[in-house]
């Protein structure tokens, strides 16, 4: 193995760095990876490995597991760990005894880099309140809000592919951290950079003074407050329902056993292949329900084996749920996020009703990103209550809903269509446990009445009007070719802010352009958006004239453009056949003439 003084890339600054980093570094196989890239002059690794660092994102850090500062490893973690305790005892006075709560998923390291973040705590006199097993990521933000602690760190990377991590914030207001506690924590992580010998050991924080685990109190009172909830106990023992769930590889299982007996269920039947928490995820491409049918092959055959006609199924991190009912002819359809909004935002106002038949609405509220379904501002607008949007991702709404309790207000449900759902203000956070049995409970209570889940949904738009969606994305791993693509978007007839103003020639003219990256919105009189701006991000939004709300953004961890449209009919447009033409019609427009995937060599998703 070559000394570490001996390194000689030909960058000085390069050669700086993996010094630094091999002098930092107790990780003897993340050494001789690095030292492997070093004895074969593999400068463009080295360069990717050490000249970028993870930066905190969406609440946090995310990233693939490996060496270097791009990379998450006990070295980074143990950066990040220091960094953050410092700016949390600066920016709340009585942080060391309201404590942070943490917890950890099942992935590869997961609890490594729980406990490394532990021990810094401890090591700073923060009090810590650890769970001694895998948790559901909401059980973090549960816990910050029980205990009132100063914030709370969840360690997972949700449904990423099996190489990554993540490191997720959540603040003493129990929602995910916003700016500018991302960019304090950012500043204060390069300001304490070289790691303390105690950072590494771990030995001993379980017996530690400060250290306890909440896991079984949590459970007492996370449960009771679920079954509290509960609207028709019997009508859930006596369902003629079979249900099927798949923990996907992930730490719902046990946590969903415990769900179903809350709120008076029989047990499901469980997904044998994929009830364990696997770090590999060896039966699925992507951990990821919310890829459809792909994802739920095993659900399917598990189900129909058992004669069981609706599958739940969470994400690894059981913060995401997805839901597939099977039809009269046998065949299964899998419902997007945006529809299961829809239904549980129906579900939750009817909740709502038994239990206070008397409240005033005007004072309830629902949630929804701005990339999700229109659905609930259609249902507030005929029912009363009160619906608001927020940028894309429940760290915004988590927030939003934070303040809206702190005026008294009612928050019954907030959604994105990305199968994420809150559904009571219990949890500021998406919550793929809770919202599994809300499902379970509205499909058993419709079951009395002889409707389906699908059937409600028809209803549903029946009453508001059809919310048709087509939700796709593009593979792209060259920045700059996204860049483009925007700027093009932006720049349409060689001048700021000349979008386009039509597809298809003038078939369907765009009569609302909204760009949160630039702040401009000529739906406002100053021309102004309203929602935050953020240049790091990409996102613009397109009305048509004929209803159909299109939004382009970047994602906050993945190499993807993604579209979101949505076709917002009136009640009276009850042609469903018709509305799908013309939203495919003006969906393949769109990818053509805004995203032109051939020109930019974009990847399109896999079915």
């Amino acid at each position: 193995m070559a000394p570490k003084d001996s390194v000689n890339t030909g960058n000085t600054i390069l050669d700086e760095k993996i010094k630094e980093w091999l002098s930092w570094n107790n990780d003897s196989a993340a050494e001789n990876e690095i030292q492997n890239y070093i004895n074969e002059g593999d400068v463009s690794t080295l360069s990717k490995l050490f000249l970028t660092r993870l930066e905190f994102g969406t609440a946090g850090l995310r990233g693939r597991m490996g060496p270097g500062y791009s990379q998450l490893n006990d070295l980074v973690i143990v950066q990040t760990g220091q960094g953050f305790v410092k700016y949390l005892l600066s920016t709340i006075s009585d942080a060391k005894t309201k404590g942070v709560v943490l917890g950890y998923d099942g992935r590869h390291h997961s609890k490594r880099f729980a406990e490394l973040t532990a021990a810094i705590l401890v090591n700073n006199g923060v009090r810590v309140y650890m769970y001694s097993k895998v948790c559901p990521t909401p059980f973090v933000p549960y816990g910050v809000l029980k205990y009132k602690c100063a914030a709370g760190i969840m360690v997972t990377a949700s449904h990423n592919p099996k190489e990554d991590n993540g490191y997720k914030v959540y603040w003493d207001n129990g929602a995910q951290i916003i700016s500018p506690h991302d960019k304090g924590i950012q500043k204060s992580i390069l300001a304490n950079l070289e790691p303390l010998e105690s950072s590494f050991n771990t030995s001993g924080i379980n017996s530690h003074q400060l250290f306890s685990d909440p896991l079984e109190d949590v459970m007492q009172t996370y449960f009771k407050t679920l079954k509290d909830m509960v609207l028709y106990p019997e009508t859930n023992k006596n369902t003629v329902l079979k249900f099927t769930y798949t923990a996907m590889h992930g730490v719902g299982y046990d946590y969903m056993v415990k769900a179903f007996d809350a709120a008076n269920f029989k047990p499901f039947i469980v997904v044998e292949e994929q009830k364990d928490p696997d770090p590999d995820f060896p039966t699925v491409k992507f951990p990821n329900p919310e890829e459809g049918k792909s994802a739920l092959d095993l659900s399917m055959r598990t189900a129909n084996q058992n004669a069981s006609g609706i599958i739940l199924a969470n994400d690894p991190d059981a913060d995401r749920l997805a839901c597939a009912e099977k039809n009269q002819k046998g065949e299964w359809r899998v419902f997007t996020g945006n529809e299961l909004g829809a239904l549980l935002g129906w579900w939750m106002l009817h909740h709502h009703q038994v239990r206070y038949p008397d409240a005033n609405l005007s004072d309830v509220f629902m949630l929804a990103s701005t990339v999700s379904s229109k659905i609930l501002r259609s249902m507030a607008n005929k029912e009363g209550f009160t619906f608001e949007e927020t940028l894309t991702g429940f760290k915004w709404m988590g927030n939003r809903v934070t303040e809206l309790l702190r005026q008294k207000k009612t928050v019954l449900f907030a959604f994105e269509e990305a199968i994420g759902f809150m559904c009571s203000s219990t949890v500021i956070d998406k919550d793929g446990i809770s919202a599994g049995v809300r499902v379970a409970e509205m499909a058993s209570y419709l079951e009395t009445m002889g409707i389906s889940l699908a059937g409600k949904l028809d209803e549903i738009y029946a009453e508001y009007g059809h919310h048709i969606s087509d939700n796709s994305y593009y593979i792209c791993h060259e920045q700059l070719v996204i860049k483009s693509i925007f700027e093009r978007l932006r720049n349409f007839n060689g001048k700021p802010n000349t979008y386009p103003s039509s597809i298809l020639g003038g078939k369907y003219p765009i009569i609302g352009i909204r760009d949160l990256t630039t702040g401009y919105d000529n739906t406002q009189p100053d021309n102004k958006a309203i929602l935050p701006v953020s240049k790091s991000s990409q996102m613009v939004t397109f009305t048509f004239e004929n209803g159909l709300v299109l939004t382009l953004r970047t994602s906050g961890t993945e190499p993807k453009i993604k579209y979101y449209t949505e076709l917002c009919a009136s009640p009276n447009k009850q042609d469903l056949t018709e509305l799908k033409d013309v939203l495919n019609e003006m969906v393949a427009a769109i990818v053509l003439e805004f995203l032109q995937p051939e020109l930019n060599a974009l990847i399109a998703r896999s079915s």
